[in-house]
């Protein structure tokens, strides 16, 4: 349950699985393809079990989810909304922003958002609002016109709730890849989007990297993981505690602590199994903790080299100076600072996104925000002025590529 781990077979581990899926995720991306809503509705029958009647959720459907779920939950479902786009709200750029480089040219950006997005919501072992909001949310705040959500069935009341407090304008209950497929591709029920963002298991992270052309992804986004870097100052029981905060979400969810002290991977090993014994979700805990457990480092800079090396969806720093630590990292989807920096905090209601690359892809991409739901577009406004400035380096360059129309297009300006 808890043991020593070598970090290179770790890593290689957590990406194995979506070479194993790829073939079946491609044959129900080829059927939605061709068949439309009828795949849809003959997947969800076979996965799911449920015979659909109607994609869409009605608008008296998410009326009467509020019925079902406690007023305070609703209410913190609110409270974490205005949380997470007050932080996302500071992320928004400038619409346009134009600055005079020198005399005659003027360069910048014109920051247009997508028109429409799908988002994926998880379902099956839990209910994930939080999912719901974090998906959705960033998209609101950059302006995006339309959005859609998919959320396996049978949608829970309180996934509908947290769809409808953050504006969703349509929500389908169909999971798994054909979901993604039906947003990418499009369905006679279901309009194509630009744009799709959102966590799911090994399957649908597979059909959002097959459909890469058909549709702008997030990034791969599976089973849940943190990394906590710690020394000798670390609580035992504080690590122990996110370690199994991590383990709960799935089987496949991996949790590593990379210490430079061998006692404290002992004591938080002690602590792991005490919590174990008591978890509600503590069969899912112990799966997850088969393939998870720590690496002892020889000092602190092994230690932040084997965490960017890691690249973890989650990083704590609990040492005793983490701000000097926190400069040193270069990768990592999100970071929490210090021992009260709760890895949950993140996942509900500080106001930072919890939809994060797994895997090792932080060291590739990162984690979604409003950047995420806009195009970027440069700007150029040159006068006669500024085009006598550059214009002997753009036809001296142009015509030592041969490309002598672009070094015309230049000096017929110059000569009118």
């Amino acid at each position: 349950m808890w043991q020593a781990l070598d970090i290179g077979t770790w890593i290689a581990g957590r990406r194995s699985d979506l070479d194993r899926v790829k073939g079946p995720v491609s044959e129900i991306i080829g059927r939605v393809r061709s068949e439309g809503d009828a795949a849809l509705i003959d997947l969800t029958k076979k996965f799911d079990g449920i015979d659909l009647a109607e994609f869409a959720v009605t608008e008296e459907e998410r009326e009467a989810a509020y019925d079902e779920v406690d007023p305070q939950l609703v209410a913190s479902l609110v409270e974490a909304e205005e949380r997470i786009s007050r932080f996302h709200e500071l992320q928004r750029g400038r619409d346009l922003w134009l600055q005079e480089v020198e005399p005659g040219i003027t360069l910048g950006v014109k920051t247009t958002p997508l028109s429409r997005i799908g988002a994926y919501i998880p379902g099956g072992r839990a209910a994930y609002p939080s999912t719901a909001l974090m998906c959705t949310i960033p998209a609101k705040v950059a302006g995006v016109r339309e959005i859609c959500c998919c959320t396996p069935p049978p949608v829970n009341p309180i996934t509908l709730v947290a769809l409808d407090i953050a504006g969703v304008d349509e929500i389908y209950r169909i999971g798994g890849a054909q979901a993604i497929a039906a947003m990418a591709l499009g369905t006679e029920s279901i309009p194509r989007v630009e744009k799709i963002v959102g966590p799911g298991n090994v399957y649908v992270t597979a059909a959002k990297m097959l459909l890469r052309d058909a549709a702008e992804i997030d990034f791969p986004a599976g089973p849940s993981e943190i990394a906590i870097l710690a020394d000798e100052t670390a609580n035992p029981t504080f690590v122990a505690a996110d370690i199994l905060a991590q383990a709960e979400h799935d089987p496949n969810a991996a949790c590593v602590l990379v210490t430079t002290d061998a006692a404290l991977a002992g004591r938080v090993g002690a602590e792991v199994k005490r919590m174990v014994a008591g978890a509600q979700r503590g069969d899912i805990i112990a799966k997850a903790l088969e393939h998870s457990g720590y690496i002892v480092a020889a000092d602190l800079d092994e230690a932040v080299a084997t965490v960017d090396g890691i690249a973890p969806e989650h990083l704590s720093i609990q040492v005793a100076d983490p701000l000097s630590v926190l400069n040193r990292i270069r990768s990592a989807g999100s970071i929490f600072v210090g021992p009260y920096a709760a890895v949950a905090c993140g996942d509900y209601a500080s106001g930072t996104n919890h939809v994060l690359p797994t895997a090792g892809y932080a060291s590739l991409y990162s984690g979604l925000d409003v950047n995420h739901f806009c195009r970027r577009s440069t700007v150029q406004v040159i006068t006669r002025e500024g085009l006598e400035a550059i214009g002997d380096v753009v036809e001296t360059i142009a015509d030592a590529e041969g490309l002598h129309a672009h070094a015309e297009s230049v000096r017929v300006r110059r000569r009118g």
